[in-house]
This record gives structure tokens, sequence and C-alpha cells, in this order.
């Protein structure tokens, strides 16, 4: 945000939004060592959130994660999908992560293997 050169004060609404999406507006003065793993991957995703994308692409969003972490991870995930029209892209091995999803698209030695809609 200082390199699109956002003022100050529109950073900071922005940034107190997302850390409200994702259930962390206490934590504002945290340090990133200061937080448990599952409250580091929701500011992961309120740092992509901050300007308010269309697309998210996450890497194993879950990994390291207990499944009760994973699970409110997820279900943060889907209610922005259904609140703020974001779509999400996941590239896992995680079974509870393909459970969520909407699509399936399975990729094996670099060609698609299958492409399923719940």
């Amino acid at each position: 945000m200082l390199l699109i050169g956002m003022p100050a004060e529109d950073r900071k609404k922005a940034v107190l939004e997302a850390l409200e999406w994702v259930g962390l507006s206490d934590k504002e003065k945290s340090r990133p060592r200061q937080l448990a793993g599952g409250e580091g991957q929701r500011v992961a995703i309120a740092r992509a959130m901050v300007k308010k994308p269309e697309i998210v692409l996450a890497d194993e969003p879950t990994a390291n994660l207990d499944s009760k972490t994973g699970r409110g991870l997820l279900d943060m995930m889907q209610q922005m999908n259904t609140s703020k029209q974001v779509t999400f892209i996941f590239s896992t091995h995680d079974q509870m992560v393909m459970d969520y999803a909407h699509r399936l698209v399975y990729i094996r030695d670099g060609r698609l293997a299958n492409d399923t809609t719940k």
C-alpha cells in the first residue's frame, strides 16, 4: 500500500478491516512471532485481502495446522467467497480442503487428469 502511495489513514483503515474479516482485530499490535500458526495463516489471508482482490491463490493453506484450525480457516475463506465474492484457488493434497471446494481440477504429471464440479 505504501508502494502505490495510499495515504496512511486509508492504509490503517484497510488493515483494520482486513484483520476484522479474518477475526484478528485484537491482534493489531502483535508481532508475527507472537501469533499461533492458525493466526499467522489468517494474517496471510488478511494481507491478500487488503487490496480487495477478485482471486486469491493459496498453496496448501492448511499446511501445518491442526484440523480444527484448518476448518476455521476454510470456513472463513468460504464466508469471504460468499460475502465478498472472492474466488479462492487452492493447490493442495489435503482432503479437507477438497471437501470445501466447489470445483476440483486434478493434475497428474503436468496434465489435466480430471475436472469435476460439485
